[in-house]
């Protein structure tokens, strides 16, 4: 009796993954642009039935249905696309919204939005677990992995003969006092890699004063401009907080400007990339790190 029963052992194991394979949930509405833009890395994209508005990465992202801001979902227009997933990070919500949308029977995935290594491996094992093809998602970290090796060693490399300078990080929009980002935020983590030395000493991101500004006098500025991008953006900027201007960034000309979706739903896809131009930026007597060859 032992060996038919392991033979049925081995039958049942083997139809397993077939089994789970045909369970895996066929619309998704992702939100939060850097998942989005995992999913469309890890071979999903044919998934996505909507996203939110900071998904506008790929540009054909763009194309789909919008949920509207991560933060603020309404569960109506979610449920109007029949998602079996809902993915996102823990910012997104409100909470009432995502127990309705729980309650309508859709899966909502929770994933954490920490600017870390471990934590986007989690990350990707979670998205290629549900996209059925784990062995990509470790593919594709083991990958990221070495840009981000690579970066350190550029910046190693820059910082042995060189300062590294004093940087400040500034989100916001036009026509809004910017929030410059602290300890343990996106904005922190970004800066430290890039080979930058972030000034703040807050948590999370805060409004600073133009006292606080001039005392602060950073090297270099960076600057994620919601609304507006390149030179429109940086004279927005300007005008709004003119104690810019007289500050050692200011002076040099040393304001840089960054997608601020970089900076929502944890590190994507693009952070090695953007890394790769602040250090250009950050050490401009260097040759930039070029980008790995796919």
């Amino acid at each position: 009796m032992a060996r038919p029963l392991a033979v049925f052992v081995l039958f049942a194991s083997l139809l397993s993954p077939l089994a789970s394979a045909e369970n895996l949930p066929e619309r998704w509405v992702s939100a939060g642009g850097s998942l989005s833009e995992w999913v469309v890395e890890l071979g999903g994209e044919g998934k996505l039935v909507g996203v939110d508005t900071t998904s506008q990465h790929p540009a054909s992202l763009q194309k789909l249905p919008s949920v509207g801001y991560q933060r603020q979902l309404a569960a109506e227009g979610i449920l109007a696309l029949r998602p079996q997933v809902l993915l996102g990070t823990e910012e997104m919500g409100p909470p009432p919204v995502l127990a309705q949308l729980a309650a309508a029977g859709v899966k909502v995935e929770t994933l954490p939005a920490d600017a870390d290594l471990q934590v986007l491996h989690g990350n990707l094992k979670r998205i290629g677990a549900l996209l059925g093809d784990e062995a990509r998602a470790e593919s594709v970290f083991a990958a990221y992995q070495t840009r981000l090796n690579e970066q350190a060693a550029w910046v190693a490399k820059a910082q042995a003969e060189t300062r590294a300078p004093t940087v400040l990080l500034l989100l916001g929009h036009a026509g809004s006092s910017p929030m410059a980002g602290g300890k343990d935020t996106a904005a922190a983590w970004v800066i430290k890699r890039a080979g930058g030395r972030n000034l703040t000493t807050h948590d999370g991101y805060k409004t600073l004063s133009t006292e606080a500004l001039l005392a602060l006098d950073p090297e270099v500025v960076i600057f994620a401009d919601r609304r507006l991008g390149g030179d429109e953006a940086r004279q927005a900027l300007l005008k709004q907080n003119p104690a810019l201007a007289s500050t050692k960034a200011g002076r040099a000309g040393r304001l840089v400007a960054i997608d601020p979706t970089l900076l929502v739903g944890g590190l994507g896809p693009r952070i090695p990339a953007g890394l790769a131009e602040l250090s250009a930026a950050f050490y401009p007597g260097r040759a930039p790190l070029k980008p790995a060859t796919p």
